[in-house]
């Protein structure tokens, strides 16, 4: 007896494909979000981000939607080569990506507060 060549596809086979993101921005964005995801992981290390913030931890994440917020965790990740470089690694990103990532998002922002090195 020969079988089918053709099997039903279910309904997850069928359903939509999640397009890639290709926009710089939306991309520095998730890259924060995850920064933002490291720092909270640690108490520690998110005391002192929410001392230096002065955002509570009840409004932590209706901050996390303000794209000004989301450069100041970049900023928070990247001033110590210790802390940029576990990011990277839990992120599993070079940390110069991390640096590109808070400048897409400041020249997004118009914010000239903030130059990468060129050497």
């Amino acid at each position: 007896m020969m079988q089918s060549r053709h099997r039903k596809l279910t309904e997850r086979q069928t359903g939509p494909v999640k397009k890639p993101v290709h926009n710089p921005r939306e991309v520095a964005e998730i890259v924060a979000i995850q920064a933002l995801s490291f720092v909270a992981s640690e108490p520690e290390r998110l005391g002192l981000f929410l001392a230096e913030t002065g955002v509570g931890p009840e409004t932590l994440r209706n901050a996390a939607a303000d794209p000004n917020f989301l450069l100041s965790v970049l900023d928070f990740v990247l001033r110590d080569d210790a802390t940029v470089k576990a990011f990277a690694t839990a992120a599993e990103l070079h940390p110069t990506n991390v640096a590109a990532a808070r400048q897409v998002l400041g020249d997004a922002l118009g914010d000239p507060s903030w130059e990468r090195d060129v050497p």
